[in-house]
């Protein structure tokens, strides 16, 4: 009986440990679409693909598995919301996979994360220059436009060290554009939506880390236990957000319930 009972709480122990591995490796799309009479007619059906929370994990040899649904979706830009290195265990050259990879996908956007700046002088600037040289624009609290057919956006990106002051504010975004926010963390939705900001793409909570039915992510960083902000579209005034769940993990080694995501969002007129 209790060699049974071993031979039983072995065969549970190895179908936990299989469908952890799986479902923290198993790569989901979610897609959005935001409508705007801000969007210009001529950026209808404008494909934005979203990477957040890496945090150094490889999908394949060279991120071949990411790049391969990346380019599927067809974006006409790509935005990586920060966290692309994990402090905890730092591989500069397998964070620039990624990039290197995306740039050649289509025009790509980088913001920080935390792990970026707990990362040592040393290698925080090396890796901000091997994104520089991948081709990736890195938006360090500054705004660019963003062109096709003649229509155009801004799109907005924050150091993660500037979440919660004046930074965001003192852009003084026009209320008649349509303006694009990339930053970090979503606990900041109010300050974004009070700066004119009408698209807030974020992470940071990698989901709740584990989420369960009905009540939804467990515990997010400077969120604490049931964090409101974890994943998908959020409302705040005028301005829609939505929250990455992320692809890697970090202090908690693995995710339940939760599979790494991809974001996928499709700009619509209203006009």
């Amino acid at each position: 009986m209790k060699k049974k009972r071993l031979i039983i709480l072995g065969v549970m122990a190895a179908a936990v440990f299989i469908f952890c591995v799986w479902q923290n490796n198993m790569l989901t799309i979610s897609r959005y679409s935001c409508s705007s009479a801000e969007i210009p007619k001529q950026l209808d059906g404008f494909t934005i693909v979203q990477i957040s929370d890496l945090h150094n994990k490889r999908f394949g040899k060279n991120q071949c598995r990411l790049l391969k649904k990346t380019a599927a979706l067809e974006p006409d830009i790509i935005v990586i919301t920060g966290d692309i290195v994990d402090s905890n265990h730092t591989n500069i050259d397998k964070a620039l996979e990624f990039a290197e990879g995306a740039a050649d996908i289509a025009p790509t956007y980088y913001v920080t994360g935390n792990h970026e700046h707990w990362l040592e002088n040393g290698e925080f600037e090396e890796l901000l220059a091997g994104i520089r040289k991948s081709g990736v624009v890195i938006l360090d609290n500054e705004r660019v436009d963003i062109e096709k057919d003649g229509g155009h956006f801004s799109l907005i990106g924050l150091d993660d060290l500037c979440l919660d002051g004046n930074t965001l504010k003192n852009m003084q975004l026009d209320d008649d554009e349509f303006n694009v926010l990339l930053a970090h963390e979503p606990q900041y939705i109010e300050e974004y939506s009070a700066a004119n900001v009408d698209l807030a793409l974020t992470g940071h909570a990698h989901g709740g880390q584990f989420r369960l039915p009905f009540i939804g992510g467990i515990v997010a960083p400077d969120q604490g236990f049931f964090p409101e902000y974890t994943e998908g579209k959020h409302k705040s005034g005028g301005m829609e957000m939505i929250i990455s769940r992320g692809l890697g993990n970090s202090i908690i080694p693995v995710r339940i319930f939760n599979f790494p995501e991809i974001v996928s969002v499709e700009l619509s007129c209203l006009k």
